[in-house]
């Protein structure tokens, strides 16, 4: 079974949806071999490199006021709880396609697992300690923390390789019809949205396991 697993690193949802499907996949075992893959999505495609405020920027792109604000960082960090994903202050929200890039090239060049692991590291970065994803010294910071050669890493970073691979793959996912993360695409054909609880993932792969 493949999964692809599109994401932003900025998306509070995407962090409760990842370590949801984990915990859906633990219980699973070994009983469906699945391989996951992770693919880009820019929540703010246009973010300067220095980026903004979080709260000024969540308010104004939803329409919400400070209550409601503070009422959904709550129900956040209740479900990330539930799922062993502790939310820190995310006190700004930066450009994240760097971070991409970086995970293209660690699905691609990279030790079995490094991907996976990189995608864990950022969304821990970001929204548990509210370090920015998008800095070079804290991407190789966490490449290094995973396995990933360092000096290759900031090769990539220092020029634009795989630019042009990641656009292309937003692109494929947009036409696709995914304009929300989390999105867990499974072979290609099967769409479960959003942060589900890791029974809702489990019973879902279990049925598409089955022809179902």
């Amino acid at each position: 079974m493949k999964i692809d697993f599109v994401s932003d690193i900025a998306c509070p949802w995407c962090a409760v949806g990842l370590n949801s499907l984990e915990r859906a996949l633990q219980s699973i075992g070994n009983e469906i071999p699945v391989e996951i893959a992770f693919q880009p999505f820019e929540l703010n495609p246009d973010m300067a490199a220095a980026g903004t405020d979080a709260s000024e920027y969540l308010k104004a792109k939803y329409g919400m006021d400070d209550a409601q604000l503070a009422h959904n960082r709550g129900v956040l960090r209740e479900r990330g709880a539930a799922v062993g994903f502790a939310f820190g202050e995310r006190a700004h929200v930066w450009n994240t396609f760097d971070a991409h890039r970086l995970l293209h090239w660690a699905g691609l060049q990279g030790p079995p697992g490094s991907q996976r692991a990189l995608k864990h590291a950022l969304l821990q970065a970001y929204h548990g300690q509210g370090r920015n994803p998008g800095a070079t010294d804290v991407l190789l910071e966490l490449a290094a923390g995973v396995g990933l050669d360092v000096e290759a890493a900031r090769a990539v970073l220092a020029s634009d390789a795989y630019t042009e691979e990641v656009r292309q793959a937003e692109q494929f996912w947009q036409r696709a019809g995914i304009h929300s993360v989390p999105a867990v695409v499974i072979d290609r054909k099967h769409l479960i949205q959003g942060g589900q609880p890791p029974e809702v993932f489990e019973q879902a792969l279990r049925r598409i396991a089955a022809g179902g």
